[in-house]
C-alpha cells in the first residue's frame, strides 16, 4: 500500500502502544529495539557529543524519557563502564509493561528504571545532566509534546542539556527502512511489532521544518544522516 507521507499520519497508531497487544509480540519487540536502534537511532553519537564530555568533568545523572525496553540506557552504561566514567542513568516510560521487561533484562548494568511521567520527577525535585529521548515525540499529541518539553527544561535546570532525538519522515526514509526490516520480516523480526509499528512511526514523524514550527523559543533542530532529527536545549540557547 502507497501512503502519502507529505503530510503527518496523526490518526495512525502502533500496534505496541496497544494496551491489549500480544504480550509475546511486545517482548520480541523490545528485545530486538537493541539491533534496531543501534543500526538507525546512533546512540554512539549522543554518547560522544553530550554524555562523554560532561562525564569526564565528574559524576553526571542521566534520563531517559519513554525508554521502552532500557536497550539504550544499557548501551550508554557500557560505554560509561569501558571508559571508566561515572553516572547514574534512569530508565522512564510510562508503560510498566516496557518497565517490567526492562527490569527482568537489565542484566547487571546498574540502570535505574522507573515508571512514571517526566512530570511526577519534576515535582519530585529531580535534577539531570543529560535528559534525552529516542523515538518518542511522534507518539505524542501537541499538549503532550509541549509538556514534555516543558518538563524536560526543568528537570536540567540552568546546567544540562535536553536532547530528543526521532526519526525524520521521507520518503527515503520509509523506503529504506522498509527494504531493511523485509529483509528479516520472516528471521530476526519475525514475531515482533518492528516492522509494522516503524513504518507506522515514520508516517506519523516530523519533518525538520514541522518540527521546528511547533518548537518552543530556545530549542534548535538538526538535521543528520541517514534520516534523523535532533530537538535540543541548553541554557546557553536562550541566551
Amino acid at each position: 500500500m502507497r501512503h502519502d507521507l507529505s503530510v503527518r499520519a496523526v490518526d495512525a497508531r502502533e500496534l505496541m502502544d496497544d494496551p491489549d497487544a500480544d504480550i509475546a509480540m511486545l517482548e520480541r519487540t523490545y528485545e530486538r529495539f537493541r539491533l534496531v536502534n543501534a543500526l538507525v537511532s546512533r546512540p554512539g553519537l549522543l554518547y560522544r557529543r553530550e554524555i562523554r564530555p560532561r562525564a569526564r568533568l565528574g559524576h553526571i545523572r542521566i534520563l531517559d524519557v519513554g525508554a521502552g525496553g532500557g536497550d539504550v540506557c544499557r548501551m550508554l552504561a557500557a560505554r560509561l563502564r569501558r571508559d571508566g566514567l561515572s553516572a547514574e542513568i534512569t530508565a522512564l516510560d510510562a508503560d510498566e509493561r516496557a518497565i517490567g521487561w526492562a527490569t527482568r533484562h537489565d542484566g547487571g548494568s546498574g540502570v535505574r528504571y522507573r515508571c512514571a511521567f517526566a512530570e511526577e520527577l519534576l515535582a519530585e525535585g529531580e535534577q539531570y545532566d543529560v535528559v534525552y529521548s529516542n523515538h518518542v515525540l511522534h507518539h505524542l499529541e501537541p499538549q503532550e509534546l509541549q509538556g514534555l518539553l516543558r518538563d524536560s527544561v526543568g528537570l536540567v535546570g540552568d546546567r544540562g542539556v535536553v536532547v530528543h532525538r526521532d526519526i525524520a519522515r521521507s520518503r527515503a526514509a520509509y523506503a529504506l527502512y522498509g527494504a531493511m526490516t523485509g529483509v528479516g520480516a520472516s528471521t530476526v523480526f519475525r514475531g515482533s511489532f518492528i516492522r509494522e509499528d516503524g513504518l507506522i512511526s515514520i508516517r506519523r514523524s516530523y519533518t525538520t521544518d514541522e518540527l521546528a514550527s511547533v518548537a518552543p523559543p530556545g530549542w534548535s533542530v538538526r538535521f543528520g544522516l541517514p534520516s534523523r532529527l535532533e530537538l535540543r536545549w541548553e541554557p546557553s540557547s536562550t541566551s
